[in-house]
């Protein structure tokens, strides 16, 4: 390593399910090639399911570039010289040759996944000596002490000025909805017609349409469908790229977030959300909730705070009525600029892609 420097990256995606591992990767690597100016292939191992995320790809090649980043199917890292750096995301395992093939001038990194937990900190930065090469592992989170934050330079400011030029009061309640589908989705869809206030829900298209429909009473909803119930009128929209996601989120006063991907994007957006972690057994996820949940809203000194940790307690285990939905509500005048101030207080803190440059360049 100390004879050159670190500019060629190989970036490992497996899709387990739901976007969230390539929404991670497509993000992070287009970040490290535009801002950082490195050499960057991306490996991703079912390219039909990455179009979602990435709609210019191309099925039918082994290697592309696009927006700067090389991207090659997993099979091609076999005959492959390997890079400066190899980074592998969420412990997905290297591929066997391409590990043999790595040799003594590879730094090889595990991107692990996003927590609050207080743990992260002193695990980041850690290296297991029992592999060759040995293996590096990098926590994100959102503290100094850990590995950052996934932040694209000018998202925040971006996001802002963009707020600012959409602000118009309509009395209408906005909301953008994405989760995973086995949350109490006709709760909360039945919370909002009955509450005392108009909503407009938006809702691209994803794994919670039959539970709309459901709903609805409805055999089906189809992209472009508006649904109206009471207080409550539905938008269904088309799967969003990133960045039509990001200015959904800006536009909306309220996102039900999920995973980590659009976690993250809901805080750059600055306004109030309502996050749901991914699924793990022995209700590790809630662990994972209430670490966040005591670490993000540390400073929020009102009684409203109780209001917060109910929503997203119910909407993670499987009831959200409308009394939880009408608190959170009534605790959005604190909440929205205290969401604001925090999120730019995160701004503030050197972001992931930094945070790996530095990282190898001390190695």
């Amino acid at each position: 390593m100390s004879h050159h420097k670190a500019n060629r990256w190989d970036v490992f995606c497996r899709i387990v399910d739901n976007f969230g591992d390539i929404g991670v990767c497509w993000r992070l690597s287009q970040q490290l090639a535009c801002e950082y100016h490195l050499q960057v292939r991306l490996f991703i191992d079912d390219l039909a399911a990455a179009i979602k995320i990435i709609p210019a790809l191309n099925c039918e090649l082994n290697s592309q570039i696009i927006n700067h980043v090389e991207i090659l199917t997993w099979q091609s890292a076999i005959t492959i010289q390997p890079a400066d750096v190899a980074l592998e995301t969420f412990s997905c395992e290297l591929p066997a040759d391409y590990l043999a093939a790595m040799q003594g001038n590879t730094v090889w990194v595990n991107l692990e996944y996003l927590s609050a937990e207080s743990w992260v900190a002193d695990f980041h930065a850690r290296s297991s000596n029992n592999t060759k090469p040995a293996r590096h592992f990098f926590f994100p989170g959102f503290t100094e002490a850990t590995g950052g934050l996934i932040r694209e330079a000018d998202i925040f400011q971006n996001n802002q000025l963009t707020a600012k030029n959409k602000e118009v009061e309509t009395g209408v309640l906005k909301v953008s909805l994405f989760c995973y589908p086995h949350a109490p989705v006709s709760y909360l869809l039945n919370a909002m017609a009955e509450s005392n206030q108009p909503v407009d829900c938006y809702v691209p298209n994803s794994s919670i349409l039959p539970a709309i429909a459901d709903f609805f009473n409805l055999n089906t909803v189809e992209t472009g469908s508006k649904l109206s119930t009471k207080n409550l009128t539905l938008h269904v929209l088309p799967f969003l790229s990133q960045a039509d996601y990001d200015k959904l989120l800006v536009s909306c006063d309220i996102n039900f977030v999920r995973g980590e991907d659009s976690w993250i994007r809901a805080i750059w957006a600055g306004k109030p959300f309502i996050w749901q972690p991914y699924l793990q057994t022995e209700n590790t996820h809630i662990t994972k909730l209430n670490a966040f949940l005591d670490l993000f809203y540390a400073e929020y000194k009102t009684d409203a705070k109780a209001a917060i940790y109910n929503a997203h307690s119910a909407w993670s285990t499987d009831d959200i009525t409308t009394e939880i939905w009408q608190s959170y509500l009534q605790a959005l005048p604190v909440t929205k600029p205290y969401t604001l101030n925090k999120a730019s207080e995160l701004a503030t803190q050197t972001d992931l892609a930094s945070k790996l440059v530095i990282f190898l360049q001390k190695l």
